[in-house]
């Protein structure tokens, strides 16, 4: 990320992380399994707009989010530019020059957010079958994937959220499928143990590997 992204990230960091931490009261667990130093794909699910920040006041570093390309066209484009957001079309089904940002970003040691399910999941399904995308930047560029999981609702001053990070996932080994196999799988186990029990209770679990086949057979 450019310095001058850096800056106006950290700013407006500084700006929402306590009015966060006053509306949502979050709860941060397992932090410390985002490096302290070197590239990272941190990865998790995607329930609600405010998600990247909440992300991004887990860390004092600066996270690259990739965000839908639509907000960077939108009125108030000028602040997802301005600090560095990844911009991706979720109506196109490959986004190479996506891809080349985040992979780039990844070398030279940033931390890169991804929503593996591309959209907001307003499902009975625990999970949306996932993307590639962040398997493939951590196949191509060795770095591992920090898992997360958030849970609770964003009520201002009535609920409180809670956003739960796992063992990182190395990609030392594996194939794209197997990482992405991982790294859902992890997300889920997150989401069910950290899930308030009235809602699990109506979600539904598919694993990576069946959706895989289902998806096979209908194909």
């Amino acid at each position: 990320m450019k310095s001058s992204n850096s800056l106006i990230y950290k700013g407006l960091r500084l700006i929402f992380k306590p009015l966060f931490y006053i509306l949502f009261r979050p709860v941060i667990v397992g932090r410390e399994n985002i490096p302290k130093s070197g590239g990272a794909v941190i990865a998790g699910n995607h329930k609600h707009a405010l998600d990247p920040i909440f992300v991004d006041i887990c860390t004092k570093r600066v996270v690259c989010t990739l965000a839908k390309k639509e907000l960077h066209d939108g009125k108030f484009g000028f602040l997802f530019r301005g600090a560095g957001t990844i911009p991706v079309d979720l109506h196109s089904a490959h986004n190479p020059a996506a891809l080349k940002a985040a992979v780039k970003a990844l070398k030279e040691s940033s931390l890169v957010n991804v929503s593996p399910e591309a959209k907001r999941n307003y499902t009975d399904q625990l999970l949306l079958p996932f993307k590639y995308g962040a398997a493939v930047m951590s196949y191509r560029t060795g770095v591992p994937i920090i898992p997360y999981a958030i849970t609770g609702n964003y009520r201002p001053f009535r609920e409180r959220v809670k956003i739960t990070f796992g063992k990182p996932i190395f990609p030392s080994g594996k194939e794209t499928h197997e990482i992405n196999n991982e790294l859902y799988d992890s997300i889920a186990q997150l989401l069910r143990e950290n899930m308030p029990r009235e809602e699990l209770e109506h979600k539904k679990f598919t694993t990576f590997e069946e959706w895989s086949n289902d998806n096979e057979k209908t194909s």
